[in-house]
């Protein structure tokens, strides 16, 4: 059987010479085998096509083939293998052809499949176009567009006549859109469903039929409470607990707004100009197709033009025609000031009137009055600007105060620098520029004098605050002195002594025990006795620093005095304590030039003022408290509430403000009621009543009402202003001082003499 199917493959093999030259057996199995894994399974079915045949057999019978034979080849071979593989039942062979190439080689070529249901390609077409992206056009001198999967060339389609592309185009079938299949080259036809998609996606529906892009709302969540909840899980607790975070929050608003750096309600006016600004100015000619309408509470007529005048006719009245000054101070004013934009003038007839000059003008400026019109009707308010002030209590009503003057004390020469009444308001002392301390009884008689120095002036005088003592403390230069005036009772006066001695005998014992704290006394001021001279006259201890003094201030209890100067040094400011002969300088370095000093009335806080600022330390604690920011240029001097939680200040710009210490460092009320520098301020101890003094001669007297209740604020009333100094080189009144009972005023001026305002 093998010899009879060798026999019939050699017959039909007709090999010439030029296919042995040209094919050897290298190239023809390159040519055959599709890949390496079917040239293996080729190799154990076929083993005999395989084989060569021999080279005698083929030059013997190679001459009896005719042509005929050639182009059968192809469909012999194909009996042939069918009936082999009928006959021997051997394994299926691979779905593919032999095929005899013009130059007489052999190719392997497959039957296409046909696609059926159970195969993955079920929406495959006719044959696909293998050319990836090489354009069509590369093929227009071809008669063929590409090659399918096989490599077999995919010819062109035919097209028709120019009268059947018309009658194509007449009659157009269902899917038709006249456009050409890139890859096929035929004409693309749509299906109904892409038909359908393309029009749901022109009249803007949903792509796929069925779906609902509304659908009903699912209530998850009700209203109905059920008995046994989603979660278990117990209250937690922050839910009835106040949140210490918003406490916080809310503390640091308070302060913001106290310190005003937040504005809880904004101004109506900013907020009307901010949506202006965002929303941008539109107007509209809401008159520009003004219609006669009935009378009505929503119709807004066009303003309308007021009548003409006398001045308006071409033959008024002679006492309307101006005169040649009028005429020519009429056209000597600018345009914009002018009250008229025409002068009067006469004309004899009515033809011989020109045109109006001005007309065209008017009518823009009418134009632009239209244009700007409000829209809303507004009522007018009839209200009186002295109702919008706010409501103050009257001066009468505010009585005690002081209205007149009194007395008046002369005896210094030159300037009288300060002043002040002794606890029990029967004395008062003054020092001034002739370097003396004068002693007055209140009728305006001088009792005592006592001169300090030939050279310095005595700058400040203050008495002890308390009335078991008759004690004087007065700054002159650099030296601070402390008095008894022998006019008061012998009890009194031993009392006095005895407080001033008590720091002699605490040095003796105490002082020498440790070198650096007598050599840091020593660097702060010196205490000694002052000298027999003065000590006869009453002055019984002197203590000496490094600078001028210019201001004093006792503690509430009389044994500490608080001295500042204004040389800018270290030691500008500085304690003393009496009953030690001790001072201290208690800052190292300060911001500022220190102007004056106080103590608190009844906490342990110590206030010290700048240029610009008052700060306050707390002495127990030493730290410091709070900054107030005053706002001015420069201060000249404060004073503190007895309350302790207000104080005024005055400034040499002319300006008093008053602070309430609880709820900002700014001033709560800046007041301006003299012309020149404010010199010194000052509370009454007793009654809601405040002074300043200024260089321009006056003082005025306040009612400072300040109430416990935190939510009212502090009532200041302007009462009274007391003239009666004379201003001597521009300086009026220096210093000022109240009785500690009664509401009764002291003042020192410039021209030498005190006065006692009642």
């Amino acid at each position: 059987m093998a010899l009879r199917e060798n026999r019939k493959r050699k017959d039909l093999q007709v090999p010439d010479e030029t296919s042995d030259s040209e094919f050897d057996d290298g190239m023809l199995d390159g040519v055959l085998s599709q890949s390496d894994d079917e040239s293996r399974d080729e190799s154990t079915d076929l083993e005999d096509f395989d084989s060569e045949p021999d080279e005698s057999q083929s030059d013997v019978e190679g001459d009896s083939v005719d042509n005929d034979l050639r182009l059968d080849d192809a469909e012999t071979v194909d009996a042939v293998l069918d009936s082999e593989v009928k006959g021997e039942g051997r394994q299926t062979l691979p779905l593919y052809q032999f095929r005899i190439k013009a130059n007489n080689g052999e190719h392997s070529e497959y039957d296409e499949i046909d696609p059926v249901y159970d195969s993955d390609d079920t929406d495959a077409q006719g044959p696909a176009n293998t050319i990836g992206n090489v354009p069509l056009s590369f093929y227009d001198s071809y008669p063929h567009i590409g090659y399918d999967i096989n490599g077999k060339k995919i010819m062109r389609p035919a097209t028709g006549e120019a009268l059947d592309a018309l009658l194509d185009s007449i009659e157009l079938p269902k899917g038709w859109t006249g456009l050409m299949d890139p890859e096929t080259g035929k004409p693309l036809n749509l299906s109904q469903d892409e038909l359908e998609l393309l029009r749901r996606l022109q009249l803007g529906e949903v792509p796929e039929e069925g779906y609902d892009p509304y659908p009903d709302l699912i209530p998850y969540f009700t209203s109905i409470e059920e008995k046994m909840p989603l979660s278990a899980a117990p209250e937690p607790k922050r839910r009835f607990i106040p949140s210490k975070h918003e406490a916080k929050r809310v503390a640091q608003l308070v302060r913001a707004i106290k310190d005003g750096r937040v504005l809880p309600y904004k101004p109506h006016d900013a907020k009307a100009k901010d949506e202006e600004g965002e929303e941008g100015e539109l107007h509209y000619d809401i008159w520009a197709n003004e219609e006669s309408r009935d009378h009505h509470v929503m119709n807004i007529p066009a303003p309308k033009l007021p009548p003409p005048g006398h001045d308006s006719s071409y033959n008024p009245p002679q006492e309307y025609l101006p005169t040649a000054e009028e005429r020519k101070a009429w056209e000597g004013t600018d345009p914009e000031e002018r009250e008229k934009e025409y002068l009067p003038a006469r004309f004899d007839a009515l033809r011989k009137v020109p045109a109006y000059a001005q007309l065209v003008k008017e009518r823009f400026e009418r134009c632009l009055d239209l244009y700007l019109a409000p829209r809303v009707r507004k009522n007018r308010l009839n209200i009186d600007p002295n109702s919008l002030l706010p409501k103050l209590p009257r001066s009468e009503e505010l009585k005690p105060f002081p209205t007149m003057c009194q007395a008046i004390f002369k005896g210094h020469e030159g300037r009288v620098r300060s002043v002040a009444l002794s606890p029990d308001g029967e004395w008062l002392a003054s020092g001034g520029d002739d370097g003396t301390v004068r002693l007055w009884a209140i009728n305006g008689h001088q009792e005592w004098i006592a001169r300090l120095s030939s050279e310095d002036a005595v700058d400040c005088i203050r008495w002890r605050p308390s009335r078991e003592t008759f004690i004087i403390a007065a700054a002159a230069g650099e030296s601070l002195f402390f008095m008894v005036p022998p006019v008061c009772g012998d009890t009194m006066e031993q009392a006095s002594r005895a407080v001033l001695d008590t720091g002699f005998g605490y040095a003796a014992s105490f002082g020498a025990g440790s070198g650096v704290d007598s050599r840091a006394r020593e660097s702060s001021a010196k205490w000694s006795r002052p000298g027999s001279k003065l000590e006869d006259a009453g002055v019984l201890l002197q203590a000496t620093v490094k600078a001028a003094v210019k201001t004093l201030n006792w503690h509430r209890r009389g044994d500490f005095l608080c001295s500042v100067s204004t040389a800018g040094e270290r030691s500008s400011v500085a304690i003393h304590t009496l009953s030690r002969h001790l001072s201290q300088i208690p800052f190292r370095r300060l911001p500022g030039l220190a102007q004056t000093a106080q103590f608190h009335p009844s906490r342990p806080l110590f206030f010290v003022a700048t240029q610009r600022m008052i700060r306050c330390y707390d002495l127990r604690r030493q730290e410091l408290v709070k900054v107030v920011q005053p706002g001015a240029r420069w201060i000249s001097s404060f004073d503190i509430h007895p309350g302790g939680d207000n104080l005024i200040v005055g400034s040499y710009d002319r300006r008093l403000l008053w602070h309430d210490l609880d709820l900002s460092s700014r001033p709560y009320k800046t007041m301006r009621f003299h012309s020149e520098a404010i010199r010194a301020v000052k509370y009454h101890r007793n009654l809601p009543l405040f002074a300043d003094a200024s260089d321009d001669g006056s003082l005025q007297i306040f009612h400072g009402k300040v109430v416990s209740d935190l939510m009212e604020n502090s009532t200041i009333v302007p009462v009274k202003m007391l003239k009666g100094h004379v201003v001597v080189s521009k300086l009026g009144v220096i210093d000022i001082d109240w009785h500690p009972r009664h509401p009764w005023c002291l003042s020192a001026g410039a021209d030498g003499t005190c006065r006692l305002w009642t």
